[in-house]
């Protein structure tokens, strides 16, 4: 018979095999913290910055960077190491996709380390950068950034063709003036009209890039008094049919069909927006943050960004991003340090000064660190100014495959000019199963 001791010591071994504690835990200097990231070259940059900056104050602590090709590469990539046993230690990721994996419950929640912790307040952050990761009443993510969506645009050819600069509280009308009057043939000439009109000569610049998305629907949708969906906390359905939703989407699909403003389909296929605007060839960019760090590296001319356009009020839509723990990373503890520190005050200021990032820790935020005038945008404020403004997008597990299948409608809409009641009328027959395979927290 075994004796009770050696019979203790057996039931703790096991359950410390099931738990998943004690190894998992201990962090061990031939097993780095594994960061999964997607970005741009120079996004991958700024987290090399920050991890050297961490390893310079700890020697003894290392983190790897594992790079995704893109969203869905690190998507699949979470999906097959966690379903495989072997996820990574860290991942970060935006608050609309984060949900398929929190409705798993593969994510840790973050809460006693974050009351544990000597540098962490969440009183420090933004709310609503908070409030976008939490799930089930849990934190499970700590957000890196509040950003939201601005109007880059190129100041070099705005002073070329005497076109006023977009400022603060310009309408939807003009952004379409603008964009109009920005558009311009190789000799100069400004493309008016339809495709056929401007089928003669090519323009050389496109007044406006903006891809046919939810996420760059929705603000216009709520700044006209519209909803895009029924209900936020628990959606069964997209409520593009209401007349001031309806009324923003035709606008959108307008800059295309209507005033030849935006790239066509084969243009973007062939050169995607944003390489567009780095190369000079569009004059106005809707995008988030996250395109500075790359813009920062243009030398050809000088740029800035301003607010989106208002229809009745100002309203933006969240961009936030955070660092995750998965319930089965190896190495916890190691990774809580570098966590801890990239969303502490000295991390954010780090990776703040890259570029990348509006801070979602207000004290650096509203520093030098993030506003420093002198480098790009010079109007970087614009985008704490929006920070009361913004509303985050439903987080409910199934969202990311709700986007995928409202971009291929939209994206005909826009290039095919597909009728609008046959749009709207597609995008809710073909999304509505999905909210209903959706889970929310």
């Amino acid at each position: 018979m075994m004796r009770p001791k050696a019979l203790l010591a057996l039931l703790l071994s096991t359950v410390l095999l099931a738990t998943g504690c004690g190894a998992d835990d201990r962090p061990s200097a031939d097993d780095p913290v594994r960061l999964l990231v997607f970005g741009a070259p120079e996004e991958l940059a700024a987290y090399r910055t920050l991890i050297d900056a961490y390893q310079q104050r700890r020697p003894d602590s290392r983190v790897q960077l594992v790079e995704a090709s893109d969203r869905k590469d690190l998507l699949a990539r979470l999906s097959t190491s966690v379903a495989g046993g072997a996820p990574p230690d860290l991942f970060l990721m935006n608050y609309r996709f984060y949900g398929q994996f929190a409705a798993k419950g593969v994510i840790e929640p973050l809460d006693d380390r974050i009351a544990g912790s000597d540098v962490l307040d969440p009183a420090d952050y933004y709310p609503v950068a908070m409030d976008a990761f939490t799930w089930d009443g849990r934190q499970l993510c700590l957000p890196q950034n509040v950003s939201s969506l601005a109007v880059y645009y190129n100041r070099t050819l705005f002073a070329r063709y005497g076109v006023p600069e977009p400022k603060a509280g310009w309408t939807w009308n003009d952004l379409v003036r603008t964009a109009t009057l920005m558009t311009r043939a190789g000799n100069g000439a400004i493309v008016r009209g339809t495709e056929s009109e401007g089928a003669a000569a090519r323009p050389a610049v496109h007044g406006l890039g903006v891809e046919p998305s939810v996420i760059r629907l929705a603000p216009f949708v709520w700044s006209n008094g519209g909803e895009i969906v029924d209900d936020p906390a628990k959606p069964t359905r997209l409520t593009l049919d209401s007349p001031a939703a309806r009324e923003a989407l035709k606008n959108l699909i307008d800059l295309r069909q209507a005033y030849g403003v935006t790239p066509t389909d084969e243009e973007v296929e062939a050169e995607d927006d944003e390489s567009r605007f780095t190369n000079g060839r569009l004059a106005m960019l809707m995008t988030s943050r996250r395109a500075t760090t790359t813009f920062r590296t243009v030398t050809g001319f000088e740029w800035d960004v301003a607010p989106l356009p208002v229809y009745r009020q100002p309203v933006g839509v969240l961009h936030s991003d955070a660092y995750c723990m998965p319930k089965g990373a190896r190495n916890k503890s190691a990774a809580w340090e570098f966590l801890e520190f990239a969303i502490a005050e000295e991390g954010q200021r780090i990776i703040a000064a890259t570029g990348r990032t509006v801070p979602s820790h207000t004290k650096v935020a509203n520093s030098p660190a993030f506003l420093d005038p002198t480098r790009p945008p010079r109007n970087a404020k614009v985008f704490l100014d929006a920070v009361p403004t913004v509303r985050a997008l439903p987080t409910v597990s199934t969202w990311p495959e709700i986007e995928d299948v409202s971009y291929g409608i939209l994206e005909n809409a826009m290039y095919r000019g597909d009728r609008l009641d046959d749009v709207i009328r597609q995008l809710d027959t073909e999304t509505r199963p999905v909210f209903a395979r959706g889970e929310r927290g």
